[in-house]
């Protein structure tokens, strides 16, 4: 067993996983704590290396292309901290450091990793059900299905069309961008209905638009992990498999099914959303690009 064990978290590595823990101090970023406990198998590996530096040195785990939905969900963009296969290692630790590392590269040369792409995921994405609240809403996810309830501050576009709920088999894909602080960030579900719409995050019906704590903000990337997680791996998309790309999937096919009317309770609910949504067109507030794409997600809902 190669084990290091530093403020910032731990890492043990038993020869098939290495085991990554959060640290509890609260220097650790709110999303590795909340994120939990990451049991990376050996075959998800695809490099480790250390980084000294002169007052504190950095482990850093590369995984391959593919096998992780967190890293598919992110693309790359969550912050330097709050990357988990990153450990902060106390400068007098170096040693422990460089044999953890030693250690996990000499058996990815015993076993013969490859380094290619996954053509599947290796490693399961966080648990469901999960719930974050957000800036713009709460999102959540319980596997089958995402639900977007929209806060008090939410555009009045938005809240016009009521919560928001997306069956798993409507999706085509997740779309993550983080808050930084300085700039805006969002989570878009994107589906067969809506590849094409071109509406800002702030009044899109299926993004959630991120502008307030980035430090809470930055959990969404928990709900698209989940979600990413559950959709078809991005290698059995048409075409070549290209390492970097972002997932283009084509959802399974449904059967046809007759439309149905609304329910008749619901009935007083669509008319008023209708007109809300007519009243905000009338007022300026909606072009007509946006009034349309809306009032025909209104209707997809009801």
């Amino acid at each position: 067993m190669a084990e290091i064990i530093q403020r910032d978290g731990t890492w043990a590595f038993d020869g098939g996983t290495v085991r990554i823990t959060p640290g509890l101090h609260r220097s650790v970023p709110l999303f590795r704590q909340t994120y939990g406990e990451i049991a990376v198998p050996l075959e998800a590996v695809a490099g480790v290396v250390y980084e000294p530096e002169r007052k504190r040195g950095r482990l850093r785990l590369r995984l391959r292309e593919g096998a992780d939905p967190l890293l598919q969900a992110t693309g790359g963009r969550l912050p330097d901290a709050a990357d988990p296969y990153r450990l902060t290692v106390d400068i007098d630790r170096s040693g422990v450091a460089e044999y953890v590392a030693e250690e996990i590269r000499r058996a990815l040369l015993l076993e013969q990793i490859p380094k290619e792409p996954a053509k599947t995921y290796l490693l399961p994405g966080p648990p469901v059900p999960v719930s974050v609240r957000s800036s713009d809403g709460t999102v959540s996810f319980d596997g089958a299905q995402v639900r977007i309830d929209w806060s008090d501050t939410s555009d009045r576009v938005k809240r016009a069309t009521g919560p928001r709920i997306i069956e798993l088999p409507d999706l085509v894909q997740v779309e993550w961008l983080p808050n930084s602080g300085y700039e805006d960030g969002f989570l878009r579900f994107v589906t067969r209905d809506s590849v094409f719409s071109k509406l800002p995050p702030e009044k899109d019906p299926f993004a959630l638009d991120l502008w307030g704590s980035a430090r809470r903000d930055l959990l969404t990337a928990l709900v698209a992990t989940a979600v990413m997680a559950r959709l078809p791996h991005p290698s059995t998309r048409t075409g070549d498999y290209t390492p970097g790309d972002p997932p283009r999937l084509t959802a399974a096919p449904q059967d046809s099914v007759p439309a149905q009317p609304p329910p008749e309770d619901n009935h007083d609910v669509l008319l008023r959303r209708l007109r809300e949504l007519g009243e905000l067109h009338r007022d300026g507030v909606l072009t007509d690009e946006e009034f349309a794409a809306t009032k025909a997600a209104v209707l997809r809902d009801f």
